[in-house]
């Protein structure tokens, strides 16, 4: 049959199961435009294109399926990178798909031209300009393929105008993608099991370091069904968060920079770490030198390139996580760490000064960590939180215990302020019988407060909290910690976001006392639509724990014991922070 370009990239985004596209128009994507109208796909209009990538991450974090999104040229297209940088970063599979001048004017300057391929190029998994349209259909196909297949990550599409507008046979191809260049070894795993399974049966202190892969492979039940055989205590990267229920005995709770205390001097004294789809990230090991090191390492991933590349390894097995454990644990042996698990649960002192902060009594001081517990208290820890980046996402980190998968969406690599709130439509838009909160501070909100006319538009049933400190409070940590408390820059002038809120027509509460927390949720719970909170809390709080740039997991700078946020900064710990030059 014959078909436009701009039909043929509907008709495979039909057929690819889309659903949901989220977008924003302009001259060069409007033939594409055009042709959607006659097709069962949902178009979200944005009210920026990052709010447009943000959303197709949200979506496809939180579906699993590959979230789509679409733009213009030049700034348009432009305008997406940060979302792909993010995704990419996070393995999101997300194709996004940007319109593109007349293929005899690319190269010449022309009015809203951009080199898309070019400046996505570092921060997208592949990327195609096409500019014949009897490739067309075929490229959309790898892109989707691409976007989810091994690793998954962000796959971008630039179409030129002309390439929408011009006219070919179109016969849909069923038959399994293969690209040249393309084939993810297939690794011998025997040798790699052997070998791992003699580890595993010689360790005395091992820790599972659970992380991200094991929500894209979907393997709870696998790392479940080994924690518990071998009796293995798990602690938990950022992403790795809701791949292992926080109630289970065996969850010791997040490690890194700003986990638990206990649980990165576990890490430390362990003498063997079982690495399941995490990457070793600085935020997780602190200074490589001295990272656990009397632990042998057995790291299974699906990306070679992550082997060895941060942390040498005993053993590597290069595999979809799901797959290599259905292997492994038939053949493990009963254990019993049931001392070491004891021993880390007499480090876990810092726990009482969180649990300070939990159950402190009413009182006219409105703490971030009392806003994020009684959110969790309120919602029975049911929600999916999209939280944005800053304190607040490490009191989530802490204060809000996942059991579910999938509940906890947030920009972890990039560390992307202003995701939560389109991430959070994206969420919605994905899973709409599902309770899902952003919780989101003062400044991240502004960079993208924008798509609050979006959650309207879409009668999005989406709680908003936004965590109101009046500065940048992670970077004023820092300045405090480490600069002398001169903070250049942070001090943050903000509006009424009541009233911002109001002028969507989106109800609104103020909060600045505990009191008042869990009954204004409450209400938000049960009023219809887009409610938001705004909740007024100290200005200058501290997370806790932290560990110092440079320093290893076992220098981490503990909670106060009265499990106060805020303390006077030693000059032991100024010291410790010499030469941070960056967050």
């Amino acid at each position: 049959m014959q078909r436009t370009g701009a039909q043929i990239v509907w008709e495979v985004l039909t057929r690819e199961g889309v659903d949901t596209i989220f977008g924003y128009p302009g001259g060069a994507i409007l033939p594409t435009y055009d042709a959607m109208v006659d097709y069962p796909i949902h178009h979200v209009l944005v009210r920026h294109e990052q709010g447009a990538s943000h959303m197709a991450d949200g979506y496809a974090r939180a579906t699993g399926k590959v979230g789509c999104c679409i733009a213009t040229s030049g700034p348009g297209a432009t305008n997406l990178i940060t979302g792909l940088a993010t995704a990419m970063l996070d393995s999101t599979p997300v194709v996004a798909i940007t319109g593109q001048v007349g293929s005899k004017a690319i190269g010449t300057d022309a009015f809203q031209e951009t080199d898309v391929t070019g400046v996505s190029m570092p921060v997208t998994k592949h990327n195609y300009l096409v500019t014949d349209v009897r490739e067309l259909a075929q490229v959309l196909r790898e892109a989707f393929h691409v976007a989810r297949s091994g690793r998954p990550g962000p796959v971008l599409v630039d179409i030129a105008k002309d390439v929408q507008q011009a006219t070919t046979e179109f016969e849909w191809d069923d038959r399994p993608i293969r690209l040249r260049g393309h084939r993810p070894r297939a690794q011998a795993l025997n040798e790699s099991m052997s070998r791992a399974l003699e580890l595993i049966k010689a360790a005395r202190r091992p820790v599972i370091l659970a992380g991200h892969g094991i929500i894209l492979s979907g393997a709870y039940n696998e790392v479940r069904e080994f924690a518990e055989k071998t009796n293995t205590p798990v602690a938990l990267t950022l992403l790795g968060i809701s791949a292992f229920p926080r109630s289970h005995p065996l969850c010791l709770g997040p490690m890194g920079m700003h986990g638990e205390a206990y649980v990165n001097q576990a890490i430390q004294e362990s003498d063997l770490l079982l690495a399941f789809g995490m990457r070793f990230d600085d935020r997780v090991t602190g200074t490589i030198k001295t990272y656990a090191p009397h632990a042998r390492k057995i790291h299974i991933d699906i990306d070679p390139t992550e082997i060895n590349k941060n942390i040498k390894v005993d053993v590597a097995i290069i595999s979809d996580l799901k797959a290599a454990l259905e292997r492994l644990n038939p053949h493990l042996e009963a254990g019993d760490h049931s001392e070491w698990i004891a021993r880390i649960q007499e480090w876990a002192e810092d726990t009482h000064a969180r649990d300070i902060i939990r159950n402190a009594p009413t009182s006219e001081r409105l703490l971030s960590p009392h806003v994020v517990h009684d959110l969790w208290k309120a919602t029975s820890g049911n929600a999916i939180t999209v939280s944005d980046v800053g304190q607040h996402q490490m009191y989530e980190m802490q204060y809000y215990s996942h059991d579910r998968p999938k509940t906890l969406i947030t920009s972890g690599g990039l560390g992307t302020m202003g995701f939560a709130l389109p991430a959070a439509i994206g969420v919605k838009m994905g899973m709409p019988d599902e309770e899902v909160w952003v919780v989101a501070g003062d400044g991240g909100f502004q960079m993208t407060m924008a798509e609050l006319a979006t959650a309207v538009q879409e009668n999005l049933d989406l709680k908003i909290a936004i965590v109101n400190n009046s500065f940048l409070g992670m970077v004023r940590q820092w300045q405090e910690f480490f600069y002398d408390k001169r903070y250049a820059a942070t001090p943050l002038f903000n509006p009424d976001f009541t009233k911002i809120a109001g002028a969507y027509g989106i109800p609104a509460f103020l909060v600045d006392n505990r009191e008042d927390v869990i009954p204004t949720i409450e209400k938000a719970r049960q009023t219809p639509g887009v409610v938001l909170i705004e909740f007024r809390v100290e200005m200058e709080e501290v997370v806790y724990p932290m560990i110092p740039p440079g320093s290893s997991l076992a220098e981490m700078i503990r909670r106060p014991k009265n499990g106060e946020g805020t303390t006077e900064v030693s000059d032991e710990m100024k010291q410790a922070g010499i030469g941070a030059a960056s967050v």
